[in-house]
């Protein structure tokens, strides 16, 4: 049986991805007129009335398989940063999109979510030092 992951470690790391992601689509893959907001789970809102959250199709598929692979995470709560994992679970073409996401948003992040920038420099550091 496969354990699913809730914890607070866990939901921490799913909205620093899922931020990530949203500010990659929104400066990649959306044309400008149509940027949105960032809404609290990580997703870009429309300014639209409907408040619609909207994601590229490929920028969406990242998400579902960065969340469901944190879901089924092996460490659970025990968590390093995915850069200090000694198991890399995620498949080679989502690696290679996930490592493109990070480094452009990774800085930004300061920028436009400081506080969950902050902690997770803090984890990343800790990851490392436990490592």
């Amino acid at each position: 049986m496969v354990r699913q992951n809730s914890g607070r470690r866990i939901r921490e790391e799913k909205q620093a991805v899922g931020y990530m992601i949203a500010l990659y689509c929104q400066r990649h893959h959306q044309p400008r007129h149509s940027r949105s907001t960032l809404t609290q789970n990580g997703l870009p809102q429309n300014r639209c009335p409907e408040n619609k959250q909207t994601l590229c199709e490929h920028c969406q598929d990242l998400y579902d398989y960065a969340m469901q692979r944190l879901t089924l995470c092996r460490f659970g709560e025990d968590k390093p940063t995915c850069a200090h994992c000694p198991k890399h679970c995620y498949r080679k073409d989502y690696q290679r999109h996930i490592r493109q996401v990070m480094r452009f948003a990774g800085p930004r992040m300061i920028f436009y979510h400081p506080l969950i920038a902050i902690r997770h420099l803090i984890q990343h550091l800790q990851s490392r030092r436990t490592r």
